[in-house]
């Protein structure tokens, strides 16, 4: 079977579960896929994702934009691939996370699941039934795979089609659970992150990112909190993390937790746990846009050791990351 007949039927299997799960209704949302370089299948406009045929999909170039067909929302699509390395990405309409989205700005977390795969999801607002201000989706889909346009749907994207359905399965549970937390109990809020959370007071200086000063500099701030100390000393944090940009492979730091403190940073690439990706990924994490826990389920971070294990200490390393965007960065 060749690769665009493959993709069709991947685009047709997942239009058709969309569509099951009710994530998407009547002729609404569009699917694409990268078939090499700049060249896409993409669902054509008017079409039912739930009964999609051959047909329906269209092939064409990232650049064009006079084909018979296509949909409104092709110029996303094509800024999507230009931008990204992403293989799939999902548009749809999910009703709960339309409705949740109307009303709130940002959604609390109720499980560690939420938080570790969805993280903070960001709203981009349009003003018409169409996305005609793709830059703005592109800018929100550097800091989490899955973007919300209110009033109108989410944007999803990811190297397969069932990585993407689940994030947004996960969205669109995780807003069913809030909207049932609120009516069980309208009078208390969310409480669930407020014992992670810090009031931040950013320090004068500027640092150049992954210099030895700045990885220095948070390491002092990290070991002065209390809260992060008692997080980690309670949970017996001893292991060996290493952070790592992949452009500088020189610039890999191992921080050594010894009961809950960091005893010693090495320059040296081997431990249990070692994070690296690109540095405009980190710069986000750095400046406290992008949680690291989500960044490597997402893929934007590459995670050598089980993330399984390291999540044990979700508590103290998430209040840690909190801490880093006190060190200013360049």
């Amino acid at each position: 079977m060749d690769r665009v007949k493959r993709l069709k039927e991947e685009i047709i299997k997942i239009g058709k579960k969309l569509y099951d799960f009710r994530l998407v209704a009547a002729k609404g949302g569009n699917l694409s896929a990268r078939i090499e370089n700049d060249l896409i299948l993409i669902t054509a406009s008017g079409t039912c994702l739930g009964q999609l045929q051959e047909k329906d999909i269209l092939k064409v170039n990232i650049s064009e934009d006079e084909v018979a067909g296509l949909t409104t929302e092709f110029p996303l699509h094509s800024l999507v691939y230009q931008s990204f390395p992403a293989q799939r990405v999902i548009h749809c309409h999910p009703p709960l996370i339309n409705a949740y989205y109307s009303s709130y700005e940002k959604l609390e977390s109720i499980t560690f699941e939420n938080k570790l795969f969805l993280g903070q999801v960001p709203v981009v607002i349009q003003s018409t039934p169409s996305v005609t201000q793709p830059e703005k989706v592109i800018a929100a889909l550097a800091t989490n795979n899955i973007v919300v346009i209110k009033n109108h749907g989410v944007v999803c994207i990811a190297n397969e089609f069932s990585d993407a359905f689940y994030l947004i399965e996960e969205l669109e549970e995780a807003v069913k659970m809030v909207g049932f937390a609120r009516l069980f109990n309208k009078d208390k809020p969310n409480k669930f992150d407020q014992e992670l959370k810090v009031t931040l007071q950013s320090t004068g200086k500027i640092y150049p990112m992954f210099s030895r000063e700045h990885i220095l500099a948070i390491v002092a701030l990290v070991n002065q909190d209390e809260k992060f100390l008692a997080q980690a000393q309670e949970l017996n944090l001893t292991t060996q993390v290493v952070i790592k940009p992949d452009e500088e492979q020189n610039k890999a730091y191992k921080f050594n937790f010894q009961q809950g403190k960091i005893i010693k940073v090495e320059h040296d690439a081997d431990a249990p746990f070692v994070i690296s990706g690109p540095s405009s990924v980190w710069k986000l994490i750095f400046l406290g846009k992008l949680d690291p826990f989500v960044a490597t389920t997402q893929g934007k971070l590459k995670l050598k050791g089980e993330l399984g294990k390291l999540s044990r200490w979700y508590v103290p390393f998430t209040r840690m990351f909190y801490l880093f965007k006190q060190v200013r960065i360049k």
